[in-house]
């Protein structure tokens, strides 16, 4: 089959790999039929996923149909179609039990696909823990309306959750690209007053506007985002703020947009050190809240596309098919032509 394998050098190839088997009466066999490219492949291209094994397959948001099932995976079987959990976990361990699916202790627990363990740029594979790491699409939705469902939208519903927004807040969410956007659309549903999107690209903040996605859009490197959250809130700032950009500079402008006691969640990954200047942010008595998804809530999520509540179609702007993911990676990596997610059909 072909794959898009991680090599040490930094590469990324299109070649032949075996078809994956059944290794644990707990796996199931995918057949895939619709993959993607997040930035979390271009933090692991540029070395700064330690984790990260080479030669192995990457992917970790994708869909497709059981092809096979071990022994013990009772709530699928070869036909159905799913999506994919971002995270393997086992559900009995100690994190697992408490909804810390990230932290699952099992040797392929937490974000293993398309890191540790071959993931779903590839016509098949090979799932461990099926049962807790499928969701199953209903008929009404589509491969496309369900690719997120894994790993962006999973995050994107996680850092809402954790970042406690009332009804009438202001939040605001630095960083719209793919993940900035589904963490938009996830606040949403907490009946913010208004939601503020901050980036340096202008298409991705008139896309965020149009879709109604966010109410306010500002450009960091045109206009004083901190003011213009403050000119929005009576001087307070944010009522939470989530930074999903990752840059060299929004770790400083996330704190700064906050108003005092707010939640800040860092969604994003970022691939150098940041510093947290506690004299600086003293007696704004903010609460942080960082770390990877815990994408233990896929099925609700499935719900909310079934019903018309999320909708992320608007993300997808380019399509293609897996023997040409080498371009897709080029455009992906560097912004090119406006991406922001590509639907690459298996």
């Amino acid at each position: 089959m072909k794959a898009a394998v991680y090599k040490a050098d930094g590469r990324i190839v299109l070649e032949e790999r075996q078809v994956p088997v059944i290794q644990d009466p707990r796996d199931a066999v995918i057949k895939v039929t619709l993959t993607t490219i997040c930035s979390s492949d271009i933090h692991i291209k540029h070395g700064a996923v330690p984790r990260a094994v080479h030669d192995t397959v990457l992917g970790h948001e994708f869909v497709g149909i059981v092809e096979q099932t071990g022994d013990k995976v009772s709530r699928f079987r070869p036909g159905d179609r799913v999506a994919v959990n971002v995270e393997t976990f086992c559900g009995e361990c100690f994190y697992c039990r408490r909804g810390y699916v990230n932290n699952c202790t099992d040797k392929d627990g937490g974000w293993a696909m398309g890191c540790r363990i071959d993931g779903g740029q590839a016509e098949y594979v090979r799932v461990p823990f099926a049962d807790n790491g499928l969701t199953l699409i209903p008929d009404t939705v589509t491969d496309e309306q369900a690719l997120f469902v894994g790993d962006i939208l999973s995050t994107g519903f996680w850092a809402a959750a954790m970042s406690e927004i009332k009804p009438a807040d202001t939040v605001a969410v630095i960083g719209a690209g793919p993940t900035g956007l589904c963490t938009m659309m996830c606040a949403r549903l907490y009946g913010p007053a208004r939601i503020i999107a901050a980036d340096t690209d202008e298409k991705r903040l008139e896309l965020a506007v149009k879709e109604g996605i966010a109410d306010v859009a500002v450009n960091p490197a045109m206009a004083d985002a901190e003011k213009l959250v403050k000119d929005y809130t009576e001087g307070r700032g944010a009522d939470a703020v989530l930074e999903a950009a990752g840059g060299n500079d929004t770790f400083e402008l996330a704190w700064r947009m906050a108003r005092p006691n707010a939640v800040v969640g860092i969604v994003a990954m970022y691939e150098e050190p940041q510093k947290l200047p506690l004299p600086d942010m003293y007696g704004k008595n903010l609460t942080f809240k960082t770390g990877g998804v815990d994408a233990s809530c896929c099925s609700e999520i499935m719900k909310l596309i079934e019903c018309g509540r999320l909708d992320t179609s608007c993300l997808i702007t380019h399509r293609t098919k897996l023997e040409n993911i080498m371009e897709a990676y080029d455009i992906f990596e560097n912004k090119m032509d406006g991406v922001i997610k590509y639907a690459i059909q298996v």
